[in-house]
C-alpha cells in the first residue's frame, strides 16, 4: 500500500471522471466510461478501490512516471463484464480505451 500519495500537477483525485451514483461516509461509487479510442483525465487514486467491469472489449492503463501504484508500465486487458479487481491507493494514471467498443465500469472507493 502506498504510504505517500504523490501530488502530480494536473491530476484530479478519484477515478478520472464519470458520474457519482452513490456516496456516504464509507464509500463513493462512480460509473466511468470511455468511447472507443478515448482517454480519461490524468487521475490519482487516493483511496483503496474496487473496479467492476460492465462493458467493452479492451482497456489499458498508462501509469504516470510518479505513480506510487502497483503498476508502473502501460498494460492492456480484455474486458470481461462482471469481472472485478481490488486496487490499493497510490496510482496516478490515465485510462485508455484501446478497444472498438464503448467501455464502462463501476469504481467503488473505500473511505476511511
Amino acid at each position: 500500500m502506498a504510504d505517500v500519495i504523490p501530488e502530480v500537477e494536473g491530476s484530479e483525485y478519484g477515478p478520472g471522471g464519470g458520474k457519482i451514483i452513490f456516496e456516504n461516509e464509507r464509500v463513493r461509487v462512480t460509473e466511468v466510461g470511455l468511447a472507443a479510442g478515448k482517454r480519461s483525465k490524468l487521475h490519482t487514486h487516493d483511496l483503496d478501490y474496487m473496479l467492476i467491469q460492465i462493458e467493452g472489449d479492451k482497456i489499458a492503463v498508462e501509469p504516470h512516471p510518479e505513480t506510487a501504484g502497483e503498476y508502473k508500465e502501460f498494460f492492456e486487458v480484455d474486458v470481461e463484464p462482471g469481472a472485478f479487481v481490488f486496487m490499493q491507493k497510490g496510482g496516478v494514471e490515465t485510462a485508455v480505451n484501446t478497444g472498438k467498443k464503448k467501455w464502462r465500469e463501476i469504481c467503488i472507493e473505500l473511505k476511511k
